[in-house]
């Protein structure tokens, strides 16, 4: 298993919340297929969101990934890395899978660099350890460190005569 970027781990997780979100339960595929659509024309056409999740989401159904070892190495870096290589390891099929493939290369190489590693990292969750770095995740790391160190820590009789109501001393 490989490590990924954190935010392409989250990204990935936040892609899948949003299918299934949209697929809903029970599952409505034609809701799905319909949201997807409107995706897929909106890039085609130029005029989609400048978002990493709907990319990939539009991508997702779509695009077939030529190269997965080369896009797991893309995948350990979110910010800084080469478009056009990334490009050169995935295509979109079919006829508007095509333009919305082109149409996101053109307008925005970076965003669309990191929507197709998404897209590749959400269709391939068993290549890649996710190390959960979400708020949440973090608050209940947090939250635990407090547990532990308190069940560690005995307060001490200097401490506790502070608070002593008649102020003598314990036994």
């Amino acid at each position: 298993m490989k490590r990924v970027h954190p935010e392409f781990s989250f990204q990935s997780r936040e892609l899948e919340g949003q299918i299934e979100g949209t697929l809903g339960d029970p599952p409505n595929r034609k809701n799905y297929d319909m949201m997807v659509g409107a995706l897929v024309s909106g890039y085609a056409s130029g005029d989609g969101l400048d978002d990493v999740n709907m990319m990939a989401f539009a991508l997702v159904d779509k695009i077939r990934f030529k190269d997965p070892k080369g896009l797991m190495r893309e995948a350990a870096d979110y910010e800084d890395g080469d478009p056009a290589r990334v490009f050169a390891m995935a295509e979109c099929e079919g006829e508007d899978g095509a333009a919305m493939y082109r149409a996101m290369t053109e307008q925005h190489p970076e965003l669309a660099r990191q929507a197709i590693i998404t897209a590749f990292l959400y269709k391939n969750q068993g290549r890649w350890d996710d190390d959960d770095q979400s708020l949440d995740q973090l608050a209940r790391d947090e939250e635990g460190g407090d547990e532990d160190e308190m069940e560690d820590s005995v307060a001490s009789d200097d401490f506790t005569q502070l608070f002593d109501q008649d102020g003598g001393e314990r036994q």
